[in-house]
């Protein structure tokens, strides 16, 4: 085995260690019972967007780059929408306040995102099959991260207002 693939695997090993360690404090939080504020739902989303509206401005993504930020945009959003219906939402029948528990699956769900693009990493290598440099592929990542941070709050707020609706 050559060093260059020893180290590859090395790599990948203490990434598999860093998941499972943070999946595995993640899943004892995870019946922690949270208050569910929705007047400060859109808080991080627009700090987030605002994060990513400034590496936009300063560092714009150059031709195609573009293209696959606004598709990464729609993918995020995609993924967003799915881990906020993951979300689990109660109401406390005596206050009416809203309460929310991570779900195993929306941990789950986390996790094989992390394994999708780990993978995808092995298999495009530093990105020039798509002809993409390490500044594109960072365009890509927060183009995702805002398309899954601001869909899942809004698929939460909406499911919430719904359940005090009724």
């Amino acid at each position: 085995m050559q060093a260059h693939e020893a180290q590859g695997w090395i790599s990948y090993a203490i990434t598999a260690v860093v998941i499972g360690i943070v999946f595995a404090v993640r899943w004892r939080r995870m019946s922690i019972v949270k208050p569910l504020k929705l007047e400060r739902l859109w808080v991080f989303p627009a700090l987030y967007a605002a994060v990513a509206l400034y590496m936009f401005v300063m560092y714009p993504p150059h031709g195609f780059a573009w293209l696959f930020c606004a598709l990464a945009l729609l993918m995020g959003a995609a993924l967003g929408w799915q881990r906020g219906k993951l979300m689990r939402i109660t109401i406390d029948p005596d206050s009416h306040a809203l309460n929310t528990t991570s779900s195993p699956a929306a941990v789950l769900f986390i996790v094989a995102i992390v394994a999708v693009r780990t993978g995808a990493r092995a298999v495009i290598g530093d990105g020039h099959v798509l002809h993409l440099d390490a500044f594109a592929i960072t365009d890509l990542l927060v183009a995702l991260a805002l398309g899954l941070f601001t869909t899942q709050r809004i698929e939460m707020y909406l499911r919430a207002k719904r359940m005090l609706e009724h």
